[in-house]
This record gives structure tokens, sequence and C-alpha cells, in this order.
């Protein structure tokens, strides 16, 4: 079968392939990112906030304990407590980086920059209820931390307001102490609707902690008033502040003042300033966990996915499975059936049930040809044993004596069963591959002799004339016996077909690195819709069987096979009334004497 025409790009099944997988690519990657993108930045801002909200966490617990510490003396069993429930490697060192605790291995580096510093008296981190200075911390209570009798003092008269006067709203205790009424409608600060001192009249831990604080903040006011200012209980850790500094004529400086000398009362009490690093265990990137709600949606996309892939996977291997099935079952047919396939498309599966088809006319060609051959063989054979049968039959039944006509003619009849029977060994040996060749140097002349010289009776008693004609130092490798029979199936065939006084010329030249043996007869010639056949078996430009002209019909197809066994090639060519010109090319050689390479 001859190649095709070239496929057109869309209509090739590996374009259609590459576009299907292309296709399914980029559905699965577009979907995939998506997917991580919302899955990770969810996934990232949960992480963002539980991770600030552990981090907040951590700052408020580490400056509690600071808050109610002088010292950080068994910090270390906080700080890896918190740092097992939040998975946050924390770490504590002095402002000169001294290490205090570290919830990681020893020597491990620390991260690059702090994250805080944790300092009681100066920070404005936490707001919590009872804050009555900007940058203390409630929990630092220091010298106003009540003892049990004025606590229970403190609550009585803190139940006893809210009887007395019906408030609405809920007692707390506040790190000192103190218990304070926090009504329901409000931000959480304590109420001030107790008349009078009621709950404002400090105890006497607290007046003593107030004497202390007045006297470290006096030399303060004295520089800037007259007259001193008694904070009394506006400075008192949970009590509402801000009266005593509005008492203060609008200046500025009793705030400050106030402020300096109660970090001076409080620092005793509270561990030195820390720096607090925080950071990842392992130093490894915080890994998060996906959510039901993503862990269902990375299900879904990736479900979405695959049925789409299965989908588009489905129709393309239909459409190709389809002739696919097509020709397996045209192929499991009977033999004799030759079955054909429709083509339906112009793609690779449309040209290989073009080629089945091919095949299949090919096969069925070969069929009635192998059927004609047996015929043909047949006739061959037939002819002559019905002869051999006939004249034995009449011997024996004496019509006819056993004279030597009579077993010359048997003789002949034998000679040319034997030639047909030679001749197809010689062609069964062909056709499967075993024909031996016993190739050797030889002149070209010499083989053109010989050839002529076989025939030469034949041709004087016919009235043909037979010339040879050879290029000098020409030669050939070649099996002597096999070019012999074959330029001998020529000139047979040139006599056969060459009328008295005609000619039959052999020549032998040589065109380049080739030999050209030609055989040519000026007989009838062949017609030209006859010449693409001159070599198949039992072909005859006769129509008729009859066997007056001689020949088996297998003498050209030999020739063809010996010539193909060497190398070579052999064509043809005739006008009719003008005779018939064969030619044999075959590779040439060099004498075996000839010094050149």
């Amino acid at each position: 079968m001859t190649p095709g025409p070239r496929i057109p790009w869309r209509k090739s099944l590996l374009v259609r392939l590459l576009l299907t997988s292309m296709t399914i690519a980029v559905l699965s990657v577009g979907a995939t990112a998506w997917l991580a993108v919302q899955t990770t930045t969810r996934a990232i801002q949960e992480e963002r906030g539980q991770v600030l909200s552990d981090d907040t966490d951590i700052l408020r617990r580490l400056s509690g304990f600071a808050a109610t510490h002088a010292e950080w003396k068994g910090v270390q069993t906080s700080v890896r407590s918190l740092s097992r429930t939040t998975g946050r490697r924390i770490a504590l060192t002095t402002e000169t980086g001294r290490t205090i605790a570290d919830s990681a291995a020893p020597k491990t580096a620390l991260p690059a920059r702090a994250s805080a510093t944790i300092d009681p008296l100066t920070t404005d981190t936490y707001t919590e209820p009872g804050a009555q200075l900007a940058g203390l911390d409630p929990r630092v209570v220091g010298p106003y931390l009540l003892s049990p009798i004025e606590r229970a003092k403190v609550r009585t008269v803190a139940e006893k307001c809210m009887r007395m006067y019906g408030l609405q709203g809920s007692l707390r205790q506040l790190p000192s102490g103190r218990t304070v009424v926090v009504a329901d409608a409000g931000d959480g600060s304590p109420t001030r609707d107790c008349p009078g001192d009621m709950l404002d009249a400090p105890t006497p831990t607290e007046q003593k902690a107030l004497s202390e604080l007045n006297a470290l903040a006096g030399p303060c006011f004295a520089q800037g008033r007259d007259e001193a200012l008694q904070p009394w209980m506006d400075f008192v850790p949970g009590s509402p502040a801000g009266d005593a500094v509005r008492r203060s004529s609008g200046r500025q400086q009793a705030p400050t003042c106030v402020e300096n000398a109660r970090r001076t009362q409080l620092d005793p009490y509270v561990a030195p300033r820390a720096r607090l690093y925080l950071g990842n265990l392992g130093g490894q990137p915080a890994g998060f966990d996906l959510s039901p709600a993503n862990k269902t949606k990375i299900i879904g996309v990736t479900a979405l996915v695959l049925a789409v892939t299965v989908a588009m996977t489905a129709v393309v291997a239909t459409r190709l499975v389809r002739p696919l099935r097509a020709l397996t079952a045209a192929a499991q047919q009977p033999p004799h059936q030759h079955t054909r396939v429709a083509v339906t498309t112009k793609d690779e599966t449309g040209y290989l049930a073009a080629a089945f088809n091919d095949l299949t006319a090919r096969r069925e060609q070969l069929e009635a040809e192998r059927k004609a051959m047996v015929s043909d063989i047949a006739h061959e054979l037939r002819t002559p044993l019905t002869n051999i049968r006939g004249w034995l039959e009449v011997t024996r039944d004496g019509l006819l004596a056993p004279d030597p006509e009579i077993i010359a003619s048997l003789h002949d009849e034998a000679l040319l069963l034997q030639h047909i029977i030679d001749d197809l060994s010689d062609l069964a040996a062909a056709d499967a591959g075993t024909l031996k060749l016993h190739r050797r140097p030889m002149p070209a002349d010499e083989l053109l002799t010989q050839a002529v010289s076989a025939h030469s009776t034949r041709a004087e008693s016919s009235g043909i004339h037979l010339r040879t004609h050879t290029d000098p130092g020409l030669w050939l490798n070649a099996d002597p016996v096999r070019m012999r029979q074959a330029l001998g199936n020529l000139i047979s065939n040139a006599l056969r077909h060459t009328p008295a006084g005609g000619t039959v010329t052999l020549t032998a030249r040589q065109s380049g690195d080739l030999a050209v043996l030609t055989v040519e007869d000026t007989g009838n010639g062949i017609a030209p819709e006859e010449l693409p056949h001159v070599f198949e078996r039992f072909w005859r430009a006769e129509k008729s069987r009859s066997r007056h002209t001689g020949g088996s019909g297998l003498g050209l197809s030999i020739v063809r096979h010996f010539v193909e066994a060497h190398g070579g090639t052999i064509s043809a060519d005739s006008e009719p009334g003008n005779g018939a010109v064969f030619t044999i090319r075959l590779p040439r050689d060099r004498r075996p004497d000839d010094p050149t390479p």
C-alpha cells in the first residue's frame, strides 16, 4: 500500500490525544491551584488568628507571672507548660541577653527579633478592668494586698451597698483582694453609685501604702506646686482613676508624679524587665491542620476533576475503540469471506482501516492467484501425463508396437514433465528463501558464449540467427549455473516467439557499477497491457493453453527470482511487431588479477 495523504493536524489522533491530555491537565492544575489558594488562604488566616491569640495569651500569662513575683525563679515550668499547650517556642532573656528560661533545647539559636518586652510597670498591651493608670499591669499589687479580714470586711460593705440601693450588677474581686460592684449595663468598670466613702474608704493596709506613695510623690509635687496632691483612693489598685488628677487645676504634672512614684513603690514586688522571644518548635515553619470544611472542599473538587477526567477519557476512548473493534471483528471472520470495514474517519484509525481493506484485497487476490496456480499446475502436468498414459495404454492393448518412435515420444513427454517439476522446485526454493547460490568471479563474454552454445542447434533448426556482443573486461560475481539457466530461459522464450529468418541478440555492457545484460529478439513483441504480467507464473501471451509453442509458463518467473537473488533487477520492453527486449542489471565485479582496488 502506498503511503496515504498527510493527515491534517486537526484530525490527527496524536493531536487529539495531546489536546485531551492538555485539557485534563489544565483543569486539574487550575482546580488544584484554586483549591490550594482558597484552602491555604483560609487556613493561614485561621492559623494567623490562632497564633496571634496564642502569642497574646503567652504574653499575658508571663506578664502576670512577672506582676506577682519579685524574680523569674520558677518561670521555666510555666514556659514549658505554655509551649506544650500552644505548640510555640518560648524564650525569656534579660535585657543583656542572658537566658532566663527557654522551652527549646539548650544552645538553640534564638529568633532574630524579640516579640515583646515583659515589664508589668510599663505596658499598654492590656486594659483589664481595674487598671487605674496607663502603663501599669493591674495584677501588680505590692503593698496594696489586703489581708483576709480586710477582704471580708470590704466584701460585706459591697453586698450591703447593693442591697440598700438596689444596684443591678455583680461583685468582682480585684487582684488586691478588694471587692467592687460592676454594673450590668456598662463597660465592666466599678460603679460609683455607692454614696460617700462607703466603698472608697481605704483599709489600713491601703492607707499605709498610700502614705508611702504620697511620700514618694511629694518631692515631685513640691517642684511644681505649693500644695501636695493627696491621691487617696484614686490610686488604690482597682479603684476609679482620674478625680484627684482632675482636681489638679488642669496641670499635667500630677499624673506623671504619681505614675513615677507608683513604679518606684511597686518595683521591688515585680520581676525585672525581660525580652520575650516566640517562634516555631524546631525552627520549622508552622504547619496547620485542615478544617472539616476544607477537607470536604478538597474531596469535592477532587471528585469533580476525577469525574471530568473519566468522562473525557471515556468519550475519547469510545471514539478510538469503536473502529478498532470493527477491525477486530472483521479480522476474526472466516478467511474465505474477505470482510472489509467501513472507513469513517481520516485520521490514523481511518488509514489503518484502509490498510486493512487493502490487505484483505491483496489476500483475496493472492487466494485467487493461488487457485489459478493450482489449476495451471494441474493443467501443465495433465498434458504430458495424459500423453504418456495414452501411448502406454495403446501399447499395452497391442494396438501399437513399442517401436523407437513411440519410445522417443514418451521420452520427450517425460522430459517435459521433469522440466515442469524442476521449474516448480526452483520457484519453491526461491519463495522459501532456500535458493543456494555458488558465486564466483566470471567474465561476461564467457557467460553469454555458454548460453548461446546451448541453444545454437535449436536456433539453426528454426532458421534464427544468434548473435552476441560484450564489452571487453566486463566481469560478474555470480553463480554460473543459475545465470546460464536464467539466460537460457530468456533465449528459449525469444526463440519461441521469433519467426524463421529473425535474430536474437545477446549483449553485455558496462553502465557505471552495473553490468547490463540484454536479450533482444525480432519477434512479434508483447502488447502493452501484457507487459506487467510477463514475469507472473504460468503467464503466456497466447490465451489458449495449447502447447504447440512449448514452455511451462514458469521460465520468466524463475529468471526474475534468480536475478533478484543476485541483487539485481530485470525489466521487459516491447512494441507490438518490433520484438521484445529483456534487460538484466547486476552488480559489476573486477577481474581477479586486477590490481586496482
